[in-house]
């Protein structure tokens, strides 16, 4: 695979390049400065925000193997509604809370216990049932991660982070050569890399203290379903109504299909216009992606359906 094919500025520019012949999906770039501005306050606070990671060697490894872990996995919006929540009320933050189980109790697992795992171990952690289609997936995505990691950074987390040296990019374009962090559609016979999951876990291994990247802010927003969802409650974004019917009445949008392209593609475009539009050199797409994930936990958001495709992209 070549790695510029891997690399956020081409995300960037194949998104940009959907986002301008979208059919379904368009972006209302007359409300693009008012709702930077609107952001002003909240993107003050996440500038000032510190991590606190204990700096030892072996906490370090645990947290770089827990993000990493987690991120394997941080997918299946589109079977979330059929999984077992109990403590928790989202199917993120069920999956969350069963790996942080496992951690808090028996340790991280270790990339040579990954490369292994099985459904069933996997379901015991997570709460769910071995035989659920989510399931597989996931420990399929866990052996791919563990494989990697045993077979090329000596089976050490903490040493994956560091082969990027200090690059943010650098990560995201070995972990994109991965089948576990892989995300790439098709789009009017053009490839759009969208690499939600590697791009993610580049943030939050600098949020959680593991890594200290220079380039951070050339990551892209990590295109999902939540964050399209907001910007079109919000006014940023406009679905076709056809489209609109179809995502309240439940019907899933299939994975790699034109309108599913362009809903993930125009919101990392709108995201990008947000950006040169706050007017600070220090504001980054995942800032933004960070307000507006979170924003979308507000029950107003959550009351109305947002679209749902089954893949392992997110």
């Amino acid at each position: 695979m070549d790695r510029g094919r891997s690399d956020p500025i081409v995300v960037r520019s194949a998104c940009r390049w959907v986002a301008e012949r979208s059919a379904t999906v368009h972006i209302a770039g007359e409300r693009i400065d008012d709702y930077a501005h609107a952001l002003g306050a909240e993107l003050e606070r996440t500038h000032s925000t510190q991590s606190c990671a204990d700096g030892s060697p072996a906490r370090r490894e645990q947290t770089a193997g827990f993000w990493l872990t987690l991120d394997a996995i941080n997918f299946g919006s589109g079977w979330f509604p059929s999984l077992r929540k109990r403590a928790e009320p989202t199917g993120y933050r069920t999956i969350a809370a069963g790996v942080r189980r496992r951690f808090e109790t028996e340790g991280h697992w270790t990339a040579a216990h990954l490369a292994k795992i099985g459904d069933g171990e996997l379901a015991h952690w997570l709460d769910q049932d071995a035989e659920h289609e989510l399931i597989g997936l996931m420990a399929e995505s866990l052996r791919d991660l563990g494989a990697n990691v045993q077979r090329l950074y000596g089976s050490s987390f903490a040493g994956l982070v560091d082969s990027a040296q200090g690059s943010a990019i650098r990560l995201v374009e070995t972990l994109a050569l991965w089948r576990s962090f892989a995300d790439f559609s098709t789009y009017d016979g053009r490839e759009i890399p969208f690499l939600k999951r590697a791009q993610l876990v580049a943030a939050d291994l600098q949020r959680a203290g593991v890594a200290d990247f220079g380039d951070l802010e050339q990551l892209t927003m990590f295109p999902d379903n939540l964050v399209p969802h907001v910007l079109r409650l919000d006014g940023v974004l406009w679905f076709d109504p056809q489209l609109v019917a179809r995502i309240e009445q439940g019907e899933l949008i299939e994975h790699g299909s034109p309108e599913e392209v362009e809903i993930r593609a125009c919101a990392v475009h709108a995201v990008e216009l947000l950006v040169a539009a706050a007017g600070s050199s220090g504001t980054t797409a995942a800032q933004i992606d960070e307000i507006l994930w979170n924003r979308g936990q507000a029950p107003g958001y959550k009351a109305v359906p947002r679209h749902r495709s089954r893949s392992t992209a997110y």
